[in-house]
């Protein structure tokens, strides 16, 4: 008898949602209208279904009155808040395409994304942790300071037309976020009805950057349909209902927040809680046992500072049932605790990437806790999986090869660049993850090992590749090679080994001092290693794998 081949395909009888965003939030509101839908204690906000609609519709129209039209995009570089929630849903409605920055960013990399996908407005934070963001723009488009709001012609960046920013304080150049969220007049709502009778559910919606291996981040670009029936069906593997109460003290810009997170709950009229801008364990202890949260998510680093947190035993975390633990593997000793501690007796683990609208595979709330740990789940309703050799051919049950994806989850492309989307999907619509698996006889996956060098610190992917870039541009660094190394906290951290120009010196302060404000935070190796050569083949290449077990060795990991 012939082995079974690595093929999966989660058929289902739940159909597709086959609407925009925008419409099927004001279904959602008709449906719930009085249910809470966000909940964000520092904020003092507390809306209910209702009041969220008509706060969406109000910046809805307020933005095409600035004169932005279906298909413009606009960006958000914020921390966690719930401007970010109306932006999220008054773009889709709008048929806006808004485009996540993340908060980490620093000058380089803003200037980079918004000259990519030339957005025509940027609303921003003025600041978060130690970034000072309205002085970062004043940086990048120097002539906002002489221009009136909506008038801006910037050098840099001739596309930005509107920069918007939240709070309450005055900046040259730009428009306050709440003058946006006035009740709109008749001809604007006309108009924007209009729009939203225009628009389908495979435009585009939103933009997200993943690292590229060659250096720049690509912007993935996800529809209505993509981002829309991912986190309903993510939310239909937790089991929410409409009396759920999830707490998300996981990143919007990221999907895990955004549609994992905002988009699980809408899909199923449950509430949004943020318990802070970003996570903080004693805020997200606080707020679970406050707000009653039924639910949870959290890359495993988070889970077990709350586990290790002196708070813990003080709290009441009885109201807890499920969440998803995601965006790095879990140790089987963290679940059980999760499990056992916290109550999360129905925490299921998700696997996905961006460019999938997150999530190919998910664990159910009710398979047994070693599967949890050991796989990443089965297959999501109505996509298709097979795992392929080097030559692109289906291998065998329990046989490791490339994990690929296919269905209504799979992106448009990567924004202005048609060669590195032809290299990720091919010319049968598969997403090629760059993932090593393996699936067993019942359908559940592992994930084995990268087929490229991906670094994955906490949660957050770091592509060597764009590190090495940057630090080529340091005057006496002659060669880069940047490697994973293991981290008892973060899973992995980033090395960087180089080779310094003949006669040159240099400290590991210096290379730091290099990095800093010009990367994000968690792009500035850990270590520095100063080398005078890498490992290679005999043909020239280098070898990553034995880079990495010398440094690990070097470093006493």
């Amino acid at each position: 008898m012939q082995a079974r081949p690595s093929y999966v395909h989660g058929a289902h009888d739940v159909p597709l949602i086959g609407q925009t965003i925008g419409s099927f939030l004001a279904d959602i509101a008709e449906r719930y209208g009085g249910n809470e839908a966000l909940v964000v204690p520092h904020q003092q906000v507390r809306w209910t279904y209702t009041e969220l609609d008509e706060r969406v519709t109000n910046l809805a129209a307020g933005l095409l009155a600035l004169g932005l039209r279906p298909g413009d995009r606009v960006g958000i570089w914020s921390q966690n808040c719930a401007e970010w929630v109306l932006v999220q849903f008054a773009t889709a409605r709008a048929g806006l395409v808004m485009v996540n920055i993340n908060p980490a960013y620093r000058r380089s990399e803003l200037e980079y994304v918004l000259a990519k996908v030339q957005c025509a407005a940027l609303i921003l934070a003025p600041s978060f942790k130690s970034s000072d963001y309205l002085a970062i723009v004043g940086d990048v488009v120097p002539e906002l300071t002489d221009s009136q709001p909506g008038s801006l012609q910037a050098r840099a960046l001739p596309h930005l037309r509107h920069v918007i920013r939240l709070g309450a304080g005055q900046t040259p150049g730009m428009w306050n976020f709440d003058d946006l969220l006035t009740k709109p007049d008749e001809a604007q709502l006309a108009d924007l009805k209009t729009i939203e009778a225009s628009l389908q559910f495979d435009d585009p919606v939103n933009i997200q950057f993943t690292s590229g291996t060659t250096g720049s981040p690509k912007g993935a670009t996800l529809t209505h349909h993509n981002i829309l029936n991912n986190g309903f069906f993510v939310g239909e593997a937790m089991k929410l209902t409409d009396r759920d109460r999830l707490c998300i003290p996981v990143p919007l810009y990221h999907c895990f927040g955004m549609v994992l997170g905002n988009l699980a709950c809408v899909t199923h009229g449950a509430t949004m809680v943020f318990p802070g801008e970003s996570f903080e364990p004693a805020a997200v202890l606080k707020t679970v046992q406050a707000e009653r949260c039924t639910g949870l998510h959290g890359v495993p680093t988070m889970f077990i500072s709350l586990l290790d947190h002196p708070d813990f035993d003080s709290v009441d975390l009885s109201t807890l049932r499920t969440g998803i633990m995601a965006g790095s593997p879990c140790p089987a000793e963290v679940m059980s605790r999760v499990i056992d501690k916290m109550h999360l007796a129905e925490i299921t683990i998700a696997y996905g990437m961006t460019e999938t609208s997150p999530v190919s595979f998910q664990s159910s709330t009710d398979d047994p806790v070693a599967l949890r740990v050991s796989t990443i789940g089965r297959v999501h309703p109505h996509l298709e999986v097979k795992i392929v050799d080097t030559e692109g051919r289906i291998v065998p049950r329990g046989v490791k090869g490339e994990l690929l994806t296919r269905g209504y989850s799979v992106m448009l492309g990567y924004w202005g660049d048609e060669d590195k989307t032809r290299e990720a999907i091919d010319a049968a619509g598969w997403m090629h993850t760059g993932d090593l698996a393996v699936i067993d006889d019942d359908g559940y996956a592992a994930i084995v090992g990268r087929a490229k060098d991906m670094v994955i610190r906490g949660g957050e992917n770091i592509y060597p590749r764009e590190i090495e870039e940057f630090l080529y541009r340091h005057p006496k660094v002659l060669d880069v090679q940047c490697v994973g190394v293991p981290d008892q906290k973060y899973g992995e951290e980033l090395c960087a080994c180089i080779v310094l120009r003949p006669g040159m010196a240099a400290s590991e302060d210096e290379i730091r001092a290099f990095c800093k404000g010009q990367i994000a935070h968690y792009k500035v190796p850990r270590y520095i290693r100063f080398v005078p050569g890498f490992p290679m083949t005999v043909t020239g290449k280098i070898q990553k794998y034995l880079l990495r077990a010398q440094v690990a060795e070097a470093l006493g990991l």
